[in-house]
Protein backbone atom coordinates (compact mmCIF):
# COMPACT_ATOMS: atom_id res chain seq x y z
CA UNK A 1 0.00 0.00 0.00
CA UNK A 2 1.21 3.79 -0.69
CA UNK A 3 -0.18 7.49 -0.36
CA UNK A 4 -1.45 9.54 -2.72
CA UNK A 5 -2.00 13.03 -2.61
CA UNK A 6 -5.05 14.11 -4.56
CA UNK A 7 -6.51 17.71 -5.20
CA UNK A 8 -9.91 17.82 -6.04
CA UNK A 9 -13.29 19.69 -6.95
CA UNK A 10 -16.28 18.63 -4.73
CA UNK A 11 -19.63 19.28 -6.88
CA UNK A 12 -19.96 22.95 -5.77
CA UNK A 13 -16.67 23.78 -7.95
CA UNK A 14 -14.58 24.10 -4.39
CA UNK A 15 -11.07 22.67 -4.75
CA UNK A 16 -10.00 20.40 -1.62
CA UNK A 17 -6.56 18.23 -1.42
CA UNK A 18 -5.78 15.07 0.95
CA UNK A 19 -4.25 11.77 1.07
CA UNK A 20 -5.37 8.53 0.28
CA UNK A 21 -3.77 5.25 0.91
CA UNK A 22 -4.28 2.55 -1.68
CA UNK A 23 -2.67 -0.24 -3.37
CA UNK A 24 -1.99 1.67 -6.97
CA UNK A 25 -3.19 4.72 -8.76
CA UNK A 26 -6.51 3.68 -10.33
CA UNK A 27 -7.49 2.53 -6.78
CA UNK A 28 -6.19 5.95 -5.18
CA UNK A 29 -8.92 7.83 -8.04
CA UNK A 30 -11.66 5.25 -7.10
CA UNK A 31 -11.65 6.22 -3.42
CA UNK A 32 -11.04 9.79 -4.40
CA UNK A 33 -14.42 9.56 -6.80
CA UNK A 34 -15.99 7.68 -3.58
CA UNK A 35 -15.72 10.98 -1.65
CA UNK A 36 -17.58 13.19 -4.04
CA UNK A 37 -14.81 14.96 -5.47
CA UNK A 38 -13.11 15.67 -9.05
CA UNK A 39 -10.39 14.31 -8.82
CA UNK A 40 -8.07 17.14 -10.45
CA UNK A 41 -4.26 15.12 -9.74
CA UNK A 42 -3.60 12.26 -8.14
CA UNK A 43 0.24 11.73 -7.46
CA UNK A 44 2.13 9.31 -5.05
CA UNK A 45 3.27 10.81 -1.72
CA UNK A 46 6.61 9.15 -1.37
CA UNK A 47 9.55 10.39 -3.39
CA UNK A 48 10.35 9.18 -7.45
CA UNK A 49 12.19 6.13 -7.42
CA UNK A 50 16.06 6.75 -9.73
CA UNK A 51 14.48 3.87 -12.15
CA UNK A 52 12.10 6.34 -12.90
CA UNK A 53 14.05 8.93 -14.17
CA UNK A 54 15.47 9.31 -18.06
CA UNK A 55 18.57 8.18 -18.47
CA UNK A 56 20.95 11.18 -18.29
CA UNK A 57 23.96 11.11 -21.49
CA UNK A 58 27.55 11.41 -21.13
CA UNK A 59 28.17 15.00 -22.66
CA UNK A 60 30.81 14.13 -25.72
CA UNK A 61 33.72 16.03 -25.51
CA UNK A 62 33.28 18.87 -28.38
CA UNK A 63 30.49 19.93 -26.00
CA UNK A 64 32.13 19.79 -23.25
CA UNK A 65 34.86 21.50 -24.70
CA UNK A 66 32.21 24.39 -25.95
CA UNK A 67 31.01 25.19 -22.44
CA UNK A 68 34.23 24.57 -20.55
CA UNK A 69 31.80 22.35 -17.81
CA UNK A 70 29.55 19.13 -17.83
CA UNK A 71 26.39 19.35 -19.89
CA UNK A 72 23.83 17.21 -19.38
CA UNK A 73 22.64 16.28 -22.81
CA UNK A 74 18.63 16.90 -22.69
CA UNK A 75 15.89 15.17 -24.99
CA UNK A 76 15.71 17.04 -28.35
CA UNK A 77 12.15 18.48 -27.42
CA UNK A 78 13.59 20.21 -24.73
CA UNK A 79 16.21 22.19 -26.18
CA UNK A 80 13.86 23.58 -29.03
CA UNK A 81 12.34 26.18 -26.93
CA UNK A 82 10.07 27.87 -28.49
CA UNK A 83 10.71 26.31 -32.01
CA UNK A 84 9.06 22.93 -30.74
CA UNK A 85 6.82 21.00 -33.37
CA UNK A 86 3.46 21.33 -33.32
CA UNK A 87 0.83 20.12 -35.05
CA UNK A 88 -2.49 21.10 -37.18
CA UNK A 89 -6.14 20.24 -36.18
CA UNK A 90 -6.60 17.62 -38.13
CA UNK A 91 -3.00 16.09 -37.45
CA UNK A 92 -4.21 16.43 -33.72
CA UNK A 93 -7.84 14.81 -34.34
CA UNK A 94 -5.96 11.85 -36.02
CA UNK A 95 -3.31 11.38 -33.15
CA UNK A 96 -5.77 11.40 -30.86
CA UNK A 97 -8.31 9.05 -31.93
CA UNK A 98 -5.23 6.37 -32.78
CA UNK A 99 -4.34 6.55 -29.34
CA UNK A 100 -8.07 6.67 -27.94
CA UNK A 101 -8.25 3.41 -29.97
CA UNK A 102 -5.44 1.36 -28.87
CA UNK A 103 -6.28 2.19 -25.32
CA UNK A 104 -10.04 0.99 -26.29
CA UNK A 105 -8.35 -2.31 -27.24
CA UNK A 106 -6.98 -3.22 -24.29
CA UNK A 107 -3.55 -1.74 -24.02
CA UNK A 108 -1.91 0.51 -21.31
CA UNK A 109 -1.49 4.14 -21.19
CA UNK A 110 2.26 3.82 -21.74
CA UNK A 111 1.79 0.79 -24.36
CA UNK A 112 -0.47 2.86 -26.06
CA UNK A 113 1.77 5.96 -26.10
CA UNK A 114 4.60 3.95 -27.91
CA UNK A 115 2.60 1.86 -30.13
CA UNK A 116 1.26 4.96 -31.59
CA UNK A 117 4.58 5.87 -31.87
CA UNK A 118 6.14 3.24 -33.47
CA UNK A 119 3.63 4.10 -36.46
CA UNK A 120 4.10 8.33 -36.14
CA UNK A 121 4.10 9.40 -39.84
CA UNK A 122 5.78 12.90 -40.45
CA UNK A 123 8.61 14.61 -38.27
CA UNK A 124 6.72 16.45 -35.81
CA UNK A 125 4.62 13.26 -34.33
CA UNK A 126 7.48 11.32 -33.45
CA UNK A 127 8.96 14.34 -31.67
CA UNK A 128 5.73 15.40 -29.61
CA UNK A 129 5.04 11.45 -28.50
CA UNK A 130 8.94 11.22 -27.34
CA UNK A 131 8.12 13.88 -24.93
CA UNK A 132 4.80 12.63 -23.83
CA UNK A 133 6.45 9.01 -23.42
CA UNK A 134 8.92 10.40 -21.22
CA UNK A 135 7.00 12.52 -18.97
CA UNK A 136 4.30 9.54 -18.25
CA UNK A 137 6.82 7.07 -17.69
CA UNK A 138 8.02 9.46 -15.13
CA UNK A 139 4.60 9.26 -13.77
CA UNK A 140 2.87 12.19 -14.86
CA UNK A 141 -0.31 11.61 -15.61
CA UNK A 142 -1.24 12.28 -19.69
CA UNK A 143 -2.73 15.81 -18.79
CA UNK A 144 -0.02 17.07 -17.09
CA UNK A 145 2.58 15.60 -19.93
CA UNK A 146 0.68 17.65 -22.42
CA UNK A 147 0.27 21.02 -20.16
CA UNK A 148 4.44 21.19 -20.13
CA UNK A 149 4.74 20.71 -23.71
CA UNK A 150 2.80 23.57 -24.82
CA UNK A 151 1.38 24.47 -28.14
CA UNK A 152 -0.52 22.20 -29.87
CA UNK A 153 -2.12 21.14 -26.57
CA UNK A 154 -4.32 23.90 -25.65
CA UNK A 155 -6.86 24.29 -22.96
CA UNK A 156 -9.59 22.24 -24.23
CA UNK A 157 -7.19 19.61 -25.12
CA UNK A 158 -5.74 19.41 -21.68
CA UNK A 159 -8.88 19.44 -19.73
CA UNK A 160 -10.51 16.85 -21.65
CA UNK A 161 -7.75 14.52 -21.37
CA UNK A 162 -7.64 15.55 -17.20
CA UNK A 163 -11.18 14.54 -17.71
CA UNK A 164 -10.69 10.80 -19.43
CA UNK A 165 -8.02 10.77 -16.62
CA UNK A 166 -10.09 11.53 -13.50
CA UNK A 167 -13.43 9.55 -14.69
CA UNK A 168 -11.71 6.22 -16.20
CA UNK A 169 -13.10 6.75 -19.10
CA UNK A 170 -10.09 7.67 -20.91
CA UNK A 171 -11.60 5.57 -24.60
CA UNK A 172 -14.63 7.38 -24.95
CA UNK A 173 -13.70 10.82 -23.78
CA UNK A 174 -10.66 10.66 -26.08
CA UNK A 175 -13.05 9.78 -28.93
CA UNK A 176 -15.45 12.70 -28.43
CA UNK A 177 -12.21 14.98 -28.06
CA UNK A 178 -11.11 13.52 -31.61
CA UNK A 179 -14.88 14.61 -32.68
CA UNK A 180 -15.04 17.91 -31.23
CA UNK A 181 -11.30 18.65 -33.06
CA UNK A 182 -12.58 17.09 -36.95
CA UNK A 183 -15.78 19.30 -36.17
CA UNK A 184 -13.62 22.41 -35.79
CA UNK A 185 -11.57 21.35 -38.75
CA UNK A 186 -14.25 20.60 -40.62
CA UNK A 187 -15.97 24.37 -39.67
CA UNK A 188 -13.07 25.59 -40.98
CA UNK A 189 -12.92 24.03 -44.34
CA UNK A 190 -16.62 24.81 -44.84
CA UNK A 191 -15.54 28.90 -44.26
CA UNK A 192 -12.81 28.53 -46.33
CA UNK A 193 -14.75 27.21 -49.05
CA UNK A 194 -17.36 29.44 -48.69
CA UNK A 195 -15.40 32.32 -49.05
CA UNK A 196 -12.87 31.19 -51.99
CA UNK A 197 -14.98 32.21 -55.04
CA UNK A 198 -16.16 35.67 -53.62
CA UNK A 199 -12.63 36.48 -52.97
CA UNK A 200 -11.49 35.37 -56.64
CA UNK A 201 -14.17 37.21 -57.72
CA UNK A 202 -13.00 40.51 -55.84
CA UNK A 203 -9.58 39.79 -56.72
CA UNK A 204 -10.59 39.85 -60.47
CA UNK A 205 -12.51 42.95 -60.55
CA UNK A 206 -9.64 44.79 -58.19
CA UNK A 207 -7.68 43.97 -61.13
CA UNK A 208 -9.80 44.89 -63.99
CA UNK A 209 -10.52 48.42 -62.50
CA UNK A 210 -6.90 48.86 -61.74
CA UNK A 211 -5.94 47.88 -65.18
CA UNK A 212 -8.32 50.34 -66.76
CA UNK A 213 -8.01 53.55 -64.69
CA UNK A 214 -3.96 53.16 -65.07
CA UNK A 215 -3.58 51.94 -68.82
CA UNK A 216 -6.59 52.13 -70.58
CA UNK A 217 -7.96 55.56 -69.52
CA UNK A 218 -4.89 58.18 -69.34
CA UNK A 219 -4.44 56.83 -73.38
CA UNK A 220 -7.89 58.29 -74.02
CA UNK A 221 -8.76 60.92 -71.96
CA UNK A 222 -5.05 62.88 -71.54
CA UNK A 223 -5.28 64.12 -75.38
CA UNK A 224 -9.19 65.48 -74.66
CA UNK A 225 -7.85 67.39 -71.49
CA UNK A 226 -5.46 69.11 -74.24
CA UNK A 227 -8.52 70.59 -76.49
CA UNK A 228 -9.54 74.17 -76.46
CA UNK A 229 -12.30 75.02 -73.81
CA UNK A 230 -12.40 71.43 -72.86
CA UNK A 231 -13.50 71.05 -69.29
CA UNK A 232 -12.90 67.26 -68.23
CA UNK A 233 -16.02 66.25 -65.81
CA UNK A 234 -15.54 65.76 -62.30
CA UNK A 235 -15.62 61.70 -62.39
CA UNK A 236 -12.98 61.50 -65.45
CA UNK A 237 -10.72 64.10 -63.44
CA UNK A 238 -10.89 61.75 -60.00
CA UNK A 239 -9.81 58.61 -62.20
CA UNK A 240 -6.80 60.46 -63.89
CA UNK A 241 -5.88 61.66 -60.40
CA UNK A 242 -5.66 58.49 -59.23
CA UNK A 243 -4.06 57.30 -62.30
CA UNK A 244 -1.44 59.52 -61.34
CA UNK A 245 -0.57 58.57 -57.92
CA UNK A 246 -0.69 54.72 -59.07
CA UNK A 247 1.85 55.88 -61.56
CA UNK A 248 4.26 58.41 -59.27
CA UNK A 249 3.80 57.21 -56.00
CA UNK A 250 2.77 52.90 -56.27
CA UNK A 251 5.75 52.48 -53.78
CA UNK A 252 3.73 54.95 -51.20
CA UNK A 253 0.87 53.18 -51.69
CA UNK A 254 2.85 49.75 -50.56
CA UNK A 255 4.22 51.16 -47.79
CA UNK A 256 1.06 52.74 -46.33
CA UNK A 257 -0.35 49.31 -46.38
CA UNK A 258 1.99 47.67 -44.65
CA UNK A 259 1.97 50.40 -42.15
CA UNK A 260 -1.75 50.06 -41.86
CA UNK A 261 -1.26 46.83 -41.31
CA UNK A 262 1.29 47.12 -38.60
CA UNK A 263 -0.52 49.50 -36.90
CA UNK A 264 -3.95 47.58 -36.68
CA UNK A 265 -1.93 44.63 -35.19
CA UNK A 266 -0.44 46.85 -32.55
CA UNK A 267 -3.93 48.59 -31.62
CA UNK A 268 -5.48 44.43 -32.03
CA UNK A 269 -3.06 43.74 -28.99
CA UNK A 270 -4.94 46.07 -26.46
CA UNK A 271 -8.03 43.42 -25.27
CA UNK A 272 -10.51 46.67 -25.08
CA UNK A 273 -9.84 46.88 -28.94
CA UNK A 274 -10.18 43.60 -29.38
CA UNK A 275 -13.53 43.82 -28.04
CA UNK A 276 -14.72 46.67 -30.46
CA UNK A 277 -13.49 44.54 -33.45
CA UNK A 278 -15.36 41.39 -32.23
CA UNK A 279 -18.34 43.55 -31.45
CA UNK A 280 -18.27 45.29 -35.21
CA UNK A 281 -18.21 42.17 -36.63
CA UNK A 282 -21.20 40.84 -34.58
CA UNK A 283 -23.30 43.62 -36.09
CA UNK A 284 -22.13 42.92 -39.59
CA UNK A 285 -25.04 42.30 -41.50
CA UNK A 286 -24.42 38.32 -42.74
CA UNK A 287 -20.90 37.93 -41.44
CA UNK A 288 -22.27 38.53 -37.78
CA UNK A 289 -25.03 36.12 -37.76
CA UNK A 290 -22.44 33.62 -39.60
CA UNK A 291 -20.12 34.48 -36.48
CA UNK A 292 -22.60 34.04 -34.14
CA UNK A 293 -23.93 30.56 -35.15
CA UNK A 294 -20.68 29.26 -35.17
CA UNK A 295 -19.65 30.25 -31.96
CA UNK A 296 -22.76 29.03 -30.77
CA UNK A 297 -22.43 25.52 -32.20
CA UNK A 298 -18.93 25.45 -30.76
CA UNK A 299 -19.72 26.71 -27.16
CA UNK A 300 -22.79 24.29 -27.14
CA UNK A 301 -20.81 20.99 -28.42
CA UNK A 302 -17.41 21.76 -26.40
CA UNK A 303 -19.51 22.24 -23.08
CA UNK A 304 -21.79 19.56 -23.25
CA UNK A 305 -18.66 17.13 -24.32
CA UNK A 306 -16.71 18.59 -21.09
CA UNK A 307 -19.49 18.15 -18.80
CA UNK A 308 -20.56 14.99 -19.97
CA UNK A 309 -16.68 13.91 -19.44
CA UNK A 310 -17.24 14.68 -15.86
CA UNK A 311 -16.08 17.97 -15.28
CA UNK A 312 -17.74 20.18 -13.32
CA UNK A 313 -19.26 23.01 -14.69
CA UNK A 314 -17.56 26.10 -13.55
CA UNK A 315 -14.25 24.39 -15.36
CA UNK A 316 -16.33 23.73 -18.22
CA UNK A 317 -16.99 26.93 -18.88
CA UNK A 318 -13.35 28.10 -18.38
CA UNK A 319 -12.39 25.58 -20.86
CA UNK A 320 -14.84 26.54 -23.48
CA UNK A 321 -14.61 30.10 -23.21
CA UNK A 322 -11.27 30.28 -24.84
CA UNK A 323 -12.47 28.08 -27.90
CA UNK A 324 -14.88 30.83 -28.97
CA UNK A 325 -12.09 32.37 -30.73
CA UNK A 326 -14.36 36.27 -30.39
CA UNK A 327 -13.76 38.52 -27.05
CA UNK A 328 -17.31 40.11 -26.70
CA UNK A 329 -18.91 36.15 -26.10
CA UNK A 330 -15.41 35.09 -24.19
CA UNK A 331 -16.28 38.27 -21.88
CA UNK A 332 -19.85 37.29 -21.57
CA UNK A 333 -18.75 33.91 -20.66
CA UNK A 334 -16.64 35.28 -17.75
CA UNK A 335 -19.72 37.10 -16.30
CA UNK A 336 -21.99 33.98 -16.63
CA UNK A 337 -19.04 32.39 -14.74
CA UNK A 338 -18.95 34.61 -12.11
CA UNK A 339 -22.85 34.64 -12.03
CA UNK A 340 -22.90 30.70 -11.68
CA UNK A 341 -20.01 31.06 -8.87
CA UNK A 342 -22.81 33.05 -6.58
CA UNK A 343 -24.91 29.94 -7.22
CA UNK A 344 -26.92 31.47 -9.77
CA UNK A 345 -28.70 28.86 -13.04
CA UNK A 346 -26.59 28.89 -15.97
CA UNK A 347 -29.50 29.60 -17.73
CA UNK A 348 -30.07 33.18 -16.33
CA UNK A 349 -26.41 34.65 -16.35
CA UNK A 350 -26.87 33.41 -20.96
CA UNK A 351 -29.80 34.59 -21.42
CA UNK A 352 -29.08 38.56 -19.88
CA UNK A 353 -25.82 38.81 -21.64
CA UNK A 354 -28.11 38.73 -24.76
CA UNK A 355 -25.39 37.13 -27.66
CA UNK A 356 -26.91 33.43 -27.03
CA UNK A 357 -30.52 32.52 -28.60
CA UNK A 358 -33.37 31.25 -27.33
CA UNK A 359 -33.15 27.91 -27.88
CA UNK A 360 -29.93 27.75 -26.24
CA UNK A 361 -31.62 29.57 -23.02
CA UNK A 362 -34.57 26.79 -23.00
CA UNK A 363 -32.34 23.67 -23.23
CA UNK A 364 -30.08 24.68 -20.73
CA UNK A 365 -33.17 25.34 -18.53
CA UNK A 366 -34.67 22.52 -18.70
CA UNK A 367 -31.47 20.54 -18.40
CA UNK A 368 -30.69 21.56 -15.18
CA UNK A 369 -33.71 21.33 -13.66
CA UNK A 370 -34.16 17.48 -15.25
CA UNK A 371 -30.69 16.70 -14.17
CA UNK A 372 -30.07 15.80 -17.97
CA UNK A 373 -27.68 18.96 -19.45
CA UNK A 374 -24.75 17.31 -20.82
CA UNK A 375 -27.11 15.02 -23.33
CA UNK A 376 -29.49 17.85 -23.96
CA UNK A 377 -26.74 20.42 -24.93
CA UNK A 378 -24.94 17.52 -27.12
CA UNK A 379 -28.71 16.79 -28.69
CA UNK A 380 -28.41 20.82 -29.31
CA UNK A 381 -25.05 20.72 -30.83
CA UNK A 382 -26.05 18.82 -33.74
CA UNK A 383 -29.14 21.20 -34.20
CA UNK A 384 -27.25 24.31 -34.23
CA UNK A 385 -24.54 22.67 -36.22
CA UNK A 386 -27.84 22.39 -38.97
CA UNK A 387 -27.91 26.07 -38.58
CA UNK A 388 -24.11 26.52 -38.92
CA UNK A 389 -24.60 24.57 -42.75
CA UNK A 390 -27.50 27.19 -43.26
CA UNK A 391 -25.69 30.11 -42.70
CA UNK A 392 -22.94 29.23 -44.51
CA UNK A 393 -24.93 28.32 -47.37
CA UNK A 394 -27.14 31.80 -47.03
CA UNK A 395 -23.56 33.83 -47.24
CA UNK A 396 -21.81 32.02 -49.80
CA UNK A 397 -25.30 32.45 -52.12
CA UNK A 398 -25.19 36.26 -50.52
CA UNK A 399 -21.83 37.31 -50.92
CA UNK A 400 -21.50 37.14 -54.58
CA UNK A 401 -24.71 39.02 -55.50
CA UNK A 402 -23.28 41.90 -53.04
CA UNK A 403 -20.00 41.99 -55.08
CA UNK A 404 -21.75 42.23 -58.40
CA UNK A 405 -23.32 44.79 -57.05
CA UNK A 406 -20.24 46.84 -55.99
CA UNK A 407 -18.40 45.71 -59.04
CA UNK A 408 -21.52 47.56 -61.36
CA UNK A 409 -21.20 50.79 -59.31
CA UNK A 410 -17.45 50.96 -59.92
CA UNK A 411 -18.06 50.10 -63.41
CA UNK A 412 -20.48 52.52 -63.75
CA UNK A 413 -18.58 55.59 -62.36
CA UNK A 414 -15.59 54.49 -64.45
CA UNK A 415 -17.68 54.25 -67.83
CA UNK A 416 -19.13 57.56 -66.92
CA UNK A 417 -15.46 58.96 -66.46
CA UNK A 418 -15.25 58.00 -70.01
CA UNK A 419 -18.21 58.83 -71.77
CA UNK A 420 -18.93 62.49 -70.13
CA UNK A 421 -15.52 63.77 -72.11
CA UNK A 422 -16.51 61.95 -75.23
CA UNK A 423 -20.60 63.41 -75.22
CA UNK A 424 -18.76 67.12 -74.10
CA UNK A 425 -17.00 66.62 -76.78
CA UNK A 426 -19.42 65.47 -79.33
CA UNK A 427 -21.58 68.47 -78.40
CA UNK A 428 -18.70 71.13 -78.62
CA UNK A 429 -18.05 70.00 -82.00
CA UNK A 430 -21.55 69.58 -83.15
CA UNK A 431 -22.33 73.33 -81.69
Amino acid sequence: MASWRYDGLDRGGVESSGVVVASDRASALRMVQSRGLTPLKVESDEAPVSAARPAVKKPTKSQASLTGSTQINLPNWMTLGPRRPTLSRSDMSNLVRELATAIEAGLPLMQALKIVRKQAPGKSQPVILDALIEKVEAGQPLYEAMKAYGAPFDDMIIGMARAADASGRMPEILHQLADLLDRAVELKRELIGATVYPMIVASLILASVTLLVTVILPQLMIPLAGQPGMVLPLPTRILLSFAWFMSNFWWLLILLTFGAIIATRNWLQDAEHRRMKDYALLKTPLLGKLLRDVAVARFTRTLGTLVSAGLPILQSLRITKDTLGNAVLMKAIEEVEEKVTTGQSLAEPLERCGFFPPLLIQIVNIGEKSGRLESMLLHAATAFDRQVNSSIKIFTKSLPPILLVIMAIIAGFVLAGILMPLLQLQSALGG
